[in-house]
């Protein structure tokens, strides 16, 4: 594949655009990590996102590259991508996480990255440029991730009971609260390991393209590992406050116990899902594993039309982000 003849400074524009989505997927997913830790009372908001943005940045030291990889390489035939291509598939990506964000629905900046990239390469070249297995992999992962932070949040909260059965509430609650913070970190590490690398993979996608690097390389430089986990960490920083309140309370009221459970279910899928180098979305799956939670209590305790909504937000994202990433990548010819 020769390099494709790409400005210098339409590279340096992407790669921002692309620390921007990593900042606004920090920022639109934090709610994710720090919901339920801000819930239960276990920490203040402002002590929450600091201690989330940690733990996303230092996961750069515990997850090989294999969800970059993906994005990188197997999602798309790395010979169609181009810089058109890139722009189309960030901006269907922003466009719907922003759209998101304002109404307050938990919905997945990561399946909004791959229909953009999904829309832009179809809108270029035809669903025939598209590798099958890559994408297929990460649709079933839109089904198996909340089903498995569900079982597995569950399963946790079901041991939970019948181990403290005897123990007075009061000195569960109180141990659990300190609990709670291993499972938040936990679940933190997650959140960046996976999300981070995310982003690592479409600005290594454009430097393939731009033959900066080489198609068979393991790795993208230094400089893009770091800058990614540091942009999703400063986005959770900042947080997403109208999204805490939908996952820590709308769905089901939860206690530090019930928080424990939840996150670590849900960092056990993710820390799954990024060895298997799967793209997985944060948001289904703490938003399996808190009903999870919930519907061991009582199937009341969830609000299923909640539920139900973020449902339709996760179906509609990889269409209408496809959508949006065709009609830019068209537009893009008119800016470069």
């Amino acid at each position: 594949m020769e390099p494709l003849q790409i400005s210098f400074w339409v590279i340096v524009l992407l790669v921002i655009l692309a620390l921007g989505f990593d900042f606004m997927n920090g920022f639109h997913d934090a709610a994710n990590s720090i919901a339920t830790v801000v819930s239960t009372g276990v920490l203040k908001p402002q002590q929450a996102v600091l201690f989330a943005a940690f733990f996303n940045v230092v996961a750069v030291m515990f997850f090989q590259l294999k969800v970059a990889a993906t994005i990188g390489k197997g999602i798309v035939d790395p010979g169609i991508v181009d810089h058109h291509v890139v722009f189309g598939a960030l901006i269907g990506a922003i466009a719907w996480n922003v759209l998101t964000w304002f109404y307050g629905i938990p919905s997945s900046s990561s399946h909004a990255l791959i229909g953009g990239i999904v829309g832009a390469v179809i809108a270029k070249a035809g669903s025939g440029a598209l590798v099958a297995a890559g994408v297929l992999k990460t649709v079933l992962f839109i089904i198996v991730s909340p089903l498995l932070g569900y079982l597995l949040a569950s399963l946790m909260m079901l041991l939970v009971a019948w181990i403290f059965r005897r123990t007075p509430p009061l000195r569960v609650d109180n141990w659990f609260r300190r609990m709670q913070l291993v499972s938040a970190g936990l679940y933190s590490l997650g959140h960046g390991g996976n999300d981070a690398q995310k982003t690592i993979g479409i600005i290594w996608m454009l430097l393939i393209a731009a033959g900066m690097v080489g198609a068979g390389d393991k790795a993208p430089p230094g400089w893009v590992i770091w800058s990614c986990y540091l942009a999703i960490g400063m986005g959770t920083m900042f947080g997403g406050w109208r999204i805490v309140q939908t996952m820590g309370q709308k769905i089901t009221k939860l206690k530090p116990v019930g928080g424990f459970c939840a996150e670590t279910g849900g960092a056990i899928t993710l820390f799954l899902a990024t060895a298997l180098g799967v793209p997985v979305s944060t948001t289904h799956t703490i938003t399996g594993a808190i009903v999870g939670v919930g519907s061991v209590q009582r199937a009341s305790a969830v609000r299923w039309g909640v539920a139900g909504n973020i449902v339709w937000a996760w179906i509609l994202t990889i269409p209408c982000a496809a959508f949006v990433a065709g009609v830019f990548y068209w537009l893009s010819f008119t800016l470069f």
